[in-house]
């Protein structure tokens, strides 16, 4: 009776147990993710474990895990995966100080990437660069103008990279409370920015008050917006890998700030440890030391390769690995990665989302609100098409695709500066084009006898993606991607003297390819107006003529200082701060950082008065009328420094608060800016922790770093 009875249990239960085993919890997607991940691992062997921390994940048919690509990029745009939108180059973008334009342009990008995701999946198609896991902003400080890489980042200030990197990572990774739309990293993890060429090598010597107060602010504002991804850069940080820096990727970024991503490797970065930097002798303990450093993910196939003989060998448990892929598999749960297609808000995303109509409407209005106006002699811009039936468009730049796109682009139809300018034109005005000159011949021009015979010229000139950039990437750059000098081509010296003599009285318009500090003294005085357009993606044409003939009001500013000379700074590989950038440099420039021209002009009026004195727990609140007291509408950036006691190593002044606003002609508009006490901590070196130091302070408004248009004393106790 008991056997039987025993036969009739098991013939009830044994198929819910059957059931119960076909229902896999990390595919349930009623479970908490944490519950999810932990099941997912324990089903693995530590040979598959491996297999997944490398950027060219491994399938896992048995558990219906498919490959994947983790490396994707959108700096600008989806980059490299074909047609996407070619929004201007990240410094451009930083060129708007507009932050809310700045979200808008990602959500665009996510959106596109999303698209372009979902249709390659249809295909069973699992690429690089067509994934969902991107691998930016850089949010790098552009701390010397020789750094190919800086028109990467958004510049030079760490206030305004916090603002623009935490607005770009929100639109990239959505607002959606159960799915990452992407997933957005913070790169490169830290104290990386140049010198390009010894990257792989290089070892970055900073002490604690520079590292906390300009280096690692950023990320740390953007630890604080929720960015999914950080990635180690290259270099070594005061004798250390950044692949391997405990202190940065544990005890800072884990543990310090609560970082709950994972961190990814730059390229190649972990053989660097042991091939350049031989810092440790091989790869199989470079694994381990990366593993245990805080390590999830791996640009190359170290960990691939080595990890599970560093198990064997005692250097790593089990345990570890099963921590490191826990952050990576949370990130794909996050993504939706093991959830059916239609539960994600963004399954319907199709080829009419990439480089839509809005989309193209949104890369001419960023491009038009990154462009600086330099100079602007009798107001010669904008230019009325009724009085010019003739133009000359000429210069290297202007018909080049590479100085409209930058660096990390996607392809698109373009519109470059010729088009542009003949479109808006139209076809009553005679407009001709000539290459002018290049790069190199300082003695044979084309087109200046025909833009004397015109009645206004504009010359595209200046630096591009080939010249300046990534190491590898710009192959005509001398300085293994960065810039020697400041200087731009001899060339296009003496083609601008050349047109200034052929053009004669009549409107010589300059405008400037780079992404970065340019000596603009050289050409200054042969161009009536010197307009700055960055790399301005592929409305860049479009935008130029929008200013050129006034339907927009120039309102870029400078991100980032424009220097006399380089003679005045440092050398290029010294990382301490002091006279680096506008905060710890008080000699000669071309141009402030913050600076920008408009057609208008704006006035500033206090409204109501600044509190005098603030504890650490309490928030200045200014507020100011700003008028248009110009004959034009105008977009202002209204800029709020802060000027600090007089102790050792405080910033000559500070960016702490910005607000870019539109007002028409004659008009007021009322903008109220708020910054925390706590936002003016300093590192203190003596207690290793941030104090606020206690003194006599200035709230500065003004257009740009060096102007003081309204001056507001206060005291914090």
């Amino acid at each position: 009776m008991k056997r039987k009875s025993l036969l009739i249990l098991l013939s009830i239960v044994f198929p819910f147990l059957l059931k119960a085993q076909d229902k896999l919890i990390y595919k349930d997607q009623s479970q908490p993710i944490d519950v999810r991940v932990k099941d997912l691992v324990s089903r693995l062997t530590l040979e598959e474990k491996v297999s997944l921390l490398g950027y060219q994940s491994k399938a896992v048919p048995r558990l219906g895990i498919p490959a994947y690509n983790w490396w994707n990029e959108a700096l600008h745009g989806v980059a490299r995966a074909g047609e996407a939108t070619i929004f201007p180059q990240a410094i451009g973008m930083a060129a708007t100080f507009n932050n809310d334009l700045l979200k808008q342009v990602s959500t665009a990008i996510s959106t596109e990437a999303r698209a372009k995701y979902n249709l390659a999946i249809a295909q069973d198609r699992h690429l690089q660069y067509m994934g969902l896991t991107f691998w930016t902003p850089n949010i790098n400080i552009f701390r010397d103008p020789r750094w190919g890489r800086g028109q990467e980042t958004y510049g030079e200030d760490p206030y305004l990279t916090a603002t623009m990197g935490t607005a770009f990572i929100k639109g990239l990774q959505g607002d959606d409370p159960r799915y990452l739309k992407t997933s957005a990293t913070a790169k490169h993890f830290a104290v990386h920015s140049g010198p390009e060429a010894t990257r792989d090598y290089f070892d970055a010597s900073v002490d604690e008050k520079d590292l906390r107060e300009t280096y690692l602010y950023a990320f740390h504002a953007l630890v604080n917006g929720g960015v999914e991804s950080v990635m180690s850069a290259y270099n070594r940080v005061n004798g250390v890998p950044n692949s391997i820096n405990k202190m940065l990727l544990t005890d800072i970024l884990r543990k310090e700030w609560g970082f709950k991503g994972h961190v990814v490797t730059d390229c190649g970065a972990l053989n660097d440890v042991y091939n350049t930097h031989k810092t440790l002798p091989g790869p199989v303990e470079t694994a381990a030391a990366a593993i245990k450093a805080g390590i999830n993910l791996d640009c190359s196939t170290v960990l691939q390769e080595n990890a599970v003989e560093a198990v064997k060998r005692g250097l790593l448990t089990e345990k570890e690995i099963d921590n490191a892929l826990s952050a990576l598999l949370r990130t794909e749960f996050k993504l939706g990665f093991y959830d059916d297609l239609s539960s994600s808000p963004f399954h319907t995303y199709g080829a009419d989302s990439v480089n839509n109509a809005a989309h193209i409407a949104l890369a001419r209005k960023a491009a038009a609100q990154s462009m600086v106006l330099l100079k602007n002699d009798h107001n010669v811009l904008p230019l009325k098409k009724s009085n010019y039936s003739s133009i000359m468009v000429l210069g290297p730049n202007a018909a080049s695709y590479d100085a409209m796109v930058g660096n990390y682009h996607g392809t698109s139809k373009v519109i470059n500066f010729v088009e542009g300018i003949t479109a808006a034109a139209g076809p009553g005005t005679r407009v001709e084009y000539d290459q002018g000159s290049d790069y190199k011949d300082t003695t044979h021009f084309g087109g200046t006898w025909a833009a004397g015979n015109c009645d206004a010229t504009i010359a595209i000139i200046g630096l591009s993606p080939v010249l300046e950039g990534e190491a590898g990437d710009a192959f005509l750059s001398e300085g293994g991607g960065d810039k020697k000098n400041l200087s731009l081509p001899a060339s296009e010296i003496a083609f601008m003297k050349e047109l200034r003599k052929s053009v004669k009285n009549k409107p010589l318009i300059a405008v400037i390819t780079a992404g970065s500090d340019i000596d603009i003294d050289a050409i200054a005085p042969y161009a009536d107006a010197i307009l700055f357009a960055w790399y301005p993606g592929e409305q860049g044409g479009n935008a130029l003529a929008d200013i050129v003939f006034g339907d927009v009001s120039p309102s870029g500013h400078l991100p980032l200082t424009f220097y006399k000379s380089l003679s005045n700074l440092p050398a290029y590989n010294d990382y301490n701060m002091k006279g680096h950038t506008y905060r710890y440099y008080s000699g000669p420039v071309q141009y402030p950082f913050g600076f920008g021209l408009s057609y208008t002009s704006f006035n500033y009026s206090q409204t109501g008065n600044l509190k005098i004195k603030y504890q650490s727990t309490d928030t200045l609140a200014v507020t100011i009328q700003v008028k248009n007291t110009g004959t034009t509408d105008g977009d202002d950036v209204v800029q709020v420094y802060i000027k600090y006691p007089q102790v050792d190593r405080m910033p000559v002044k500070e960016l702490k608060s910005f607000k870019r606003i539109s007002v028409a002609k004659g008009d007021t508009q009322t903008v109220t800016l708020k910054i925390p006490v706590a936002e003016l901590q300093k590192w203190d070196m003596a207690k290793h922790g941030w104090k606020i130091y206690p003194g006599d302070y200035k709230l500065i408004i003004g257009e740009n770093s060096q102007d003081e248009k309204l001056i507001l004393p206060f005291i914090v106790k």
